[in-house]
């Protein structure tokens, strides 16, 4: 029985035709042009951070494991803020809301998730190689050899794409209301799913699904690399040991809890408890300044990542100089 005032689902054309509104800030007109510069200077300057580790990584001939995984978390940010805050600027830029079609916006919802979900098995494996380099530190280079680092890069984005698809199909599958007016800055699935005319909890099971396979999975590995790391740890009688072997975990656990801490709050919960307003903000931290700090993360933490950078500028100094 088709429900009250649903959007016709019957024209082969409306996918290609209808059209969202992302509302986006459009309740804060009179601070529109100040966060339009800050967006814009967080934006640009988030790039230039990962595409610097990107390329400092990618220029240097021998990479260790953990720097090919960085490799590819810097990649994977970079192609996160692109799918997003481009979009996010034209709305602040329009005072009424920026228009995107219903195939740009499950196109941006897939994009957006499946990255999310790749940069999630990423940190697993990251974290699977800070287990072997603590507690098995004579196989270190026979275990992660090139072959298996990118056969877990490869088959954490390939689930992670899988799983995308098959969420942003359900979530577009569900009739919409006549109200298209998306009040977010991006095409997010809670602020769609809102839109939808199907009630019961039946529509929040693909998401749940997605939630199960793209983060609980992965955190499950997580947690279950460094639990076997913490009982490593204790076995190790020299304080100053334990501490130089945690100290290469810190900036991997400071970037999984900031990424999982904003995941969790937006995605892990019922949709009776959704709020507009608090999700875009949780939302402008998760995709804006989370993808800032990264950069900042490990060029201050990890020695390889600034032993490279400095390179990076004795070579400009050089090639300058000549």
């Amino acid at each position: 029985m088709p429900c009250e005032g649903c959007m016709e689902r019957d024209n082969v054309s409306t996918g290609a035709t209808m059209e969202f509104l992302l509302l986006g800030f459009s309740e804060l007109l009179h601070l529109r042009v100040l966060l339009f510069l800050i967006f814009l200077i967080v934006h640009l300057v988030t790039l230039a951070g990962n595409m610097m580790i990107f390329m400092a990584v990618v220029m240097e001939p021998s990479r260790p494991p953990m720097l090919f995984f960085l490799c590819q978390l810097s990649a994977v940010e970079l192609c996160y803020t692109l799918v997003i805050v481009p979009k996010a600027l034209l709305g602040l830029a329009a005072a009424g809301g920026s228009p995107i079609s219903v195939l740009g916006c499950a196109a941006q919802m897939h994009l957006f998730v499946a990255l999310g979900g790749a940069e999630c098995f990423l940190l697993a494996a990251m974290s699977y190689d800070r287990y072997v380099a603590i507690c098995q530190p004579l196989r270190y280079a026979a275990v992660m050899s090139e072959g298996l680092c990118l056969r877990l890069a490869l088959t954490g984005a390939l689930a992670a794409f899988a799983a995308a698809l098959a969420l942003t199909v359900a979530v577009f599958r569900l009739p919409f209301c006549q109200s298209r007016r998306i009040d977010h800055f991006f095409c997010d699935v809670p602020a769609v799913l809102h839109l939808a005319c199907a009630r019961g909890y039946t529509t929040e099971l693909p998401l749940l699904a997605a939630c199960v396979l793209l983060l609980l999975l992965p955190l499950l590995l997580i947690l279950a690399s460094y639990l076997c790391i913490a009982v490593a740890l204790l076995g190790v009688s020299s304080p100053v040991g334990r501490g130089k072997a945690f100290s290469t975990c810190i900036s991997h656990l400071a970037i999984t809890l900031l990424h999982y801490g904003c995941a969790t709050f937006i995605y892990i919960r019922p949709k009776s408890s959704y709020s507009p307003a608090r999700d875009k903000v949780v939302s402008l931290v998760y995709t804006n300044i989370t993808p800032l700090m990264y950069p900042l993360i490990y060029s201050l933490r990890n020695k390889e990542i600034r032993g490279i950078l400095r390179k990076m500028l004795r070579r400009k100094k050089i090639a300058q100089v000549n």
